[in-house]
């Protein structure tokens, strides 16, 4: 009995970090949010319309998004309307079930484990544009993966940055993960096969395919990116199982454009959102789920390895709103 006390000790005290780091590389946006709604609804008791046009013009400037915005108000006049009189105490529950509610619809789950690892190797290829922090989720990823005891092959197929190149070797000899790179203007699609290969003849758990953060237009981004596919599947037929689009949540609405771009050029099944910690515009996480109906895996608050996290959608609005 004393061994299996040790040990949920030892889970709550992870968990427990995990949430204070969580808070802690949330807190700009809820400072900011909090303190808005607090001043929206002073001298009020009650939820009216004064009050919900002040929340919408809130989420808007928080980065939430227009027509997320929309959703989320009507979401709450539903309520009130239901309940006659909801007063302004209960605001910030009510934003938190409603958004919750929002965001498991869009296929955000509650801290699940993102990855279906009975295929193997489980291929993910990670797409988003230079700057967004794609090489270092990619970096902080395999270290966790690793550690976890997955054998992990990395992809070095942004040949067109020697940076991206060099950036991922160092991750990978720190992570102290297998990498497979080839010259830099080398063909991309050549890097994704032979790394696919490589680690299904060295019976590894995951590929991870780094990809060009930006070529010339739309057109060569897209036939890049199908190019990739292509090849991968002829080594695993399914593969890629994942296509992680990587965006920065510090750009805000620009991170809304990012998305729709990579969302025309390739299949994009999940997301990462990235340099939260360092911005008050973490309300993108919430427009970019609803908007695009793709769910967010991971959000990085942080420098370290450990402040890529695992999404979860209550955690997360209960950072934002508790």
């Amino acid at each position: 009995m004393a061994i299996f006390g040790l040990f949920s000790k030892a889970k709550k005290e992870i968990s427990d970090n995990k949430k204070e780091t969580l808070d802690r590389g949330l807190e700009k946006t809820k400072t900011g949010l909090l303190g808005k709604i607090s001043r929206a609804i002073v001298g009020k008791s009650k939820v009216d319309d004064d009050v919900l046009d002040n929340l919408e013009e809130i989420l808007v400037t928080s980065d939430v998004g227009v027509e997320t915005t929309i959703k989320i108000i009507e979401r709450i006049q539903k309520r009130v309307a239901k309940d006659k009189y909801v007063n302004t105490s209960e605001l910030n529950g009510i934003l938190k079930e409603e958004i919750a509610s929002m965001l498991e619809e869009n296929g955000s789950k509650k801290g699940e484990t993102p990855f279906d690892f009975s295929k193997k190797p489980y291929v993910i290829m990670v797409v988003g544009v230079n700057g967004v922090g794609k090489t270092t989720t990619i970096g902080k990823l395999a270290a966790q993966l690793k550690n976890e005891g997955k054998k992990v092959y990395l992809g070095a197929a942004d040949t067109f940055r020697a940076a991206a190149v060099d950036q991922l070797t160092i991750w990978a000899e720190r992570a102290g993960v297998e990498i497979v790179k080839q010259q830099m203007g080398s063909d991309t699609a050549s890097v994704a096969y032979d790394t696919v290969k490589s680690a299904v003849a060295n019976n590894a758990d995951v590929v991870i395919i780094d990809t060009a953060g930006r070529l010339h237009n739309k057109i060569n981004l897209m036939n890049e990116l199908t190019k990739i596919r292509n090849v991968i599947a002829k080594v695993v037929e399914d593969a890629p199982h994942e296509v992680l689009l990587v965006l920065d949540g510090s750009t805000g609405q620009n991170a809304f454009q990012q998305a729709k771009e990579f969302t025309k050029a390739t299949v994009v099944t999940s997301l990462a959102v990235t340099k939260l910690d360092g911005t008050a515009k973490g309300g993108v996480v919430l427009g970019i789920s609803d908007q695009f109906k793709i769910p967010v895996k991971f959000i990085g608050i942080g420098e370290g390895i450990n402040d890529l996290q695992i999404f979860d959608k209550t955690e997360f609005v209960e950072s934002l709103f508790g």
